[in-house]
């Protein structure tokens, strides 16, 4: 009988190998996996009009696109922040009723189809929303087809990210800290912000990349709440989408740009989430 291969790890134990030659009925579907998600990508830089490249991305209408884009995005996660950490703090170190549904609430997002949040945005924001009615009556505030209406379709889409990225690290967190801090005569604030942020910085520094990233490349929400108009709600991807209208060639060199911002997020995220122990 076989004995399995291992490794001698520091500290003298064993650690089983992993196996070198994976057998043939998950290699092919795992290559066909890869081809899957890999080709289109490479697509993109096989297509991509390199010698026109520089001229379409230093257009006007693509700085002001890409201007539009990061200023929102940022602002976007700010208020996630803003919001989102009180919201993880509470989901993860308080107990009350109806925590499980109001999780579900919270998350619901990443799962709902954009185009979906758009709508919901209108309906409670717009003018004849059930909250937009009285900010235009009252303080004659609109929100729809604006640029904070582009920040606001955003951060509904991408708090969810930062929020599970903080709760799951309050929760791994160590509370007795947190604790000690009180029985000193620290009030929970005070010890929230001078203990458990400290703790949590990198969870919260891993979910704002998440947030930014994902506001970054809003589509359906934004679209819907906010209307495509340049220079004012027109972000990257509303501009690749027009300019895969007419112009195919500078929808793929737009692309590129949000390609090359994903990959630089991913590659910062590197170590917390895509390295194995």
């Amino acid at each position: 009988m076989s004995v399995p291969a291992t490794d001698t790890v520091r500290g003298g134990g064993p650690r089983r190998r992993r196996g070198r030659v994976p057998p043939l009925p998950l290699l092919a579907p795992a290559i066909v996996g890869l081809a899957f998600l890999v080709v289109p990508l490479l697509a993109l830089l096989v297509r991509a009009p390199w010698a026109d490249l520089p001229e379409q991305l230093t257009s006007p209408e693509v700085w002001q696109a890409l201007q539009l884009s990061l200023v929102c995005a940022t602002l976007a996660t700010l208020v996630s922040l803003v919001l989102g950490v009180p919201l993880a703090w509470l989901l993860a170190r308080t107990e009350f009723p109806g925590r499980g549904v109001v999780r579900a609430l919270v998350t619901l997002p990443l799962v709902l189809p954009p185009v979906v949040g758009g709508v919901a945005l209108l309906t409670a924001l717009g003018r004849n929303g059930v909250v937009g009615q009285y900010l235009d009556q009252w303080f004659g505030i609109t929100l729809p087809f604006t640029t904070t209406g582009v920040v606001i379709a955003e951060a509904f889409v991408a708090m969810p990210f930062l929020v599970i990225s903080v709760e799951g690290t309050l929760r791994a967190a160590d509370p007795r800290y947190e604790e000690a801090a009180t029985t000193l005569g620290a009030s929970r604030f005070t010890a929230f912000r001078r203990v458990t942020l400290p703790l949590i910085a990198p969870g919260i520094a891993a979910g704002s990349v998440l947030a930014w990233a994902r506001a970054l490349g809003e589509f359906g929400a934004t679209i819907t709440f906010a209307g495509n108009f340049p220079g004012r709600t027109q972000t990257m991807p509303l501009a690749v989408y027009l300019a895969m209208q007419s112009d195919p060639a500078a929808a793929i060199s737009l692309s590129l740009v949000l390609l090359a911002v994903s990959i630089t997020v991913l590659a910062g995220l590197r170590d917390r989430w895509m390295t194995a122990s």
